[in-house]
């Protein structure tokens, strides 16, 4: 049961495997310092990849759209119970994929300064995590934020969700920005506590570390710091500043 003054949402873990290192990457795996990429130089990138992959994404939507019109029986009885399978799972599958680029050009694309456009972020953040084994609290709180730091409680939130492979809870709160996330399989590797903390060297981040990595580089642009601790079913970690304060 959610806490008063909260909105429900479930969770997703973010995509991540073991890949080698590109040649690019492997040439200058050891002289990461003259090859470091400025974050403004990842926001565009990220910014980039998600508006050249919105529009196929739309027409994909338009196209089963379409054909439902022109076939109004193709979601009725009538029609093969293939057809009507198959058009769900391309309206389904093109809903979802919008939602997560909706949200990844926020989460990773929105840069510093800017105003936000479209959905609200908890919106953004509700619709990408619909429909999955994680459940959670957001704090009315949060949607008071200025935007770079309802851009950092996204990327807490990605975080989090790869914390439950199990499914479990996550609670969003403000002052201080703290993300709690329980479940019996709740758990914080090292190497992600090292990436969180910024800790670890870019030459050894993976796909499953670069996240929590950029999470710390948004915090630290904020004149903050990640503390992230762990215990027995829960996972906690905390935006700190200076003043002990959020904003």
């Amino acid at each position: 049961m959610t806490r008063p003054g909260s909105d429900r949402f479930t969770a997703q873990t973010a995509v991540a495997g073991a890949v080698g290192l590109s040649p690019f990457a492997a040439r200058f795996r050891n002289t990461a310092g003259p090859c470091a990429v400025d974050i403004r130089v990842v926001e565009l990138l990220a910014a980039r990849l998600c508006h050249e992959l919105s529009g196929p994404i739309a027409a994909i939507n338009n196209g089963v759209e379409l054909l439902a019109e022109e076939d109004p029986d193709l979601a009725s009885q009538s029609s093969p119970a293939f057809l009507q399978d198959a058009a769900a799972l391309v309206s389904d599958s093109a809903r979802r994929a919008r939602s997560r680029l909706q949200f990844y050009r926020f989460a990773y694309g929105f840069s510093s300064g800017s105003v936000i456009a479209g959905p609200a972020p908890d919106k953004l953040a509700m619709d990408f995590f619909a429909a999955t084994r994680i459940l959670g609290d957001y704090a009315d709180g949060i949607r008071m934020l200025p935007p770079d730091w309802q851009k950092l409680a996204c990327n807490l939130l990605c975080v989090g969700a790869d914390l439950l492979p199990r499914g479990g809870r996550l609670v969003l709160v403000e002052d201080p920005l703290t993300l709690d996330a329980f479940d019996e399989a709740a758990a914080l590797s090292a190497e992600t506590h090292a990436a969180l903390t910024l800790a670890a060297p870019i030459t050894q981040l993976t796909p499953r570390t670069v996240q929590p990595y950029f999470t710390g580089l948004l915090a630290k642009a904020l004149d903050g710091s990640l503390i992230a601790t762990s215990e027995p079913g829960r996972v906690r970690i905390r935006v700190i500043t200076p003043d002990r304060r959020t904003v």
